[in-house]
C-alpha cells in the first residue's frame, strides 16, 4: 500500500480472520470473486471484483502478507508481539516421525493417481493438502522435501505427480513393510 492511499482492511473485506490460513483467504477470495465477477450479469460490481483481487494477491503471498500485517498492525494500533528466539523451537523425534508418515502418505495418494490414470497422473496440491488435513506452511515443507529428492514434481497444469525415483521409493518401502511383517510372524509362530 502506498503512504498517500486511504488504508484498506483487506482481511474484512475477504471476509477472514487476521490468522487464518492461505486456504481461507483462497476460498473466501473464490467466493467473492465468483459473485463480482463483471460476467456475472446479476450481482457484477467491477470495483468489488478488483479490490478482492487486489487483496487476494497481497495475502497468498507470505511476504506480501506480512509486510501488509505489519501495515495495519501499525494503522489499527496494535502492538506486534515480540519474536521468538529460534533457539526457543524444538524438534523432538516424534516429529520427524510423524513427517516421514505424511510423506509416505503423499507418495502413496500420488501413486495411485498414477497407477490407475497414468494419462492424467497429477493431482492438484489443495486436494492432497486437504486429505493430509495440514496448514500451508507445513504441506509446502513436506512438497519441498518430496520434490527436493526427486520423488514428485509440478506438472504443466500445476498439480503434483510422482516421479520414478518416487515410484521406486514406494515399491521399496512396500517391500520392507512385508518384510517386517513376514519376520515378525515368523516370530511369533516360533514362540
Amino acid at each position: 500500500m502506498e503512504d498517500d492511499e486511504e488504508f484498506i482492511d483487506f482481511y474484512a473485506l475477504l471476509e477472514v480472520e487476521a490468522n487464518c490460513d492461505r486456504s481461507a483467504v483462497e476460498k473466501s477470495y473464490r467466493q467473492l470473486a465468483q459473485l463480482y465477477h463483471p460476467d456475472h450479469s446479476e450481482t457484477a460490481d467491477v470495483g468489488k471484483f478488483q479490490e478482492a483481487t487486489r487483496a487476494y494477491k497481497v495475502l497468498k503471498d507470505a511476504k506480501r502478507r506480512a509486510e501488509y500485517d505489519r501495515q495495519r498492525n501499525a494503522h489499527l494500533g496494535i502492538e506486534e508481539p515480540a519474536p521468538t528466539p529460534r533457539d526457543d523451537i524444538v524438534i523432538d523425534g516424534a516429529t520427524a516421525v510423524q513427517d516421514a508418515e505424511v510423506h509416505e502418505q503423499i507418495l502413496l495418494a500420488l501413486y495411485k493417481q498414477r497407477r490407475e490414470n497414468a494419462r492424467e497422473p497429477g493431482m492438484m496440491p489443495y486436494y492432497v493438502q486437504r486429505e493430509l488435513d495440514c496448514s500451508d506452511e507445513s504441506f509446502e515443507f513436506h512438497t519441498w522435501y518430496l520434490k527436493s529428492k526427486g520423488f514428485i514434481e509440478i506438472t504443466q497444469q500445476s498439480e503434483l505427480a510422482i516421479t520414478i525415483e518416487g515410484v521406486d521409493h514406494v515399491i521399496s518401502q512396500s517391500r520392507a513393510a512385508k518384510e517386517k511383517l513376514l519376520l515378525e510372524q515368523a516370530k511369533s509362530s516360533e514362540g
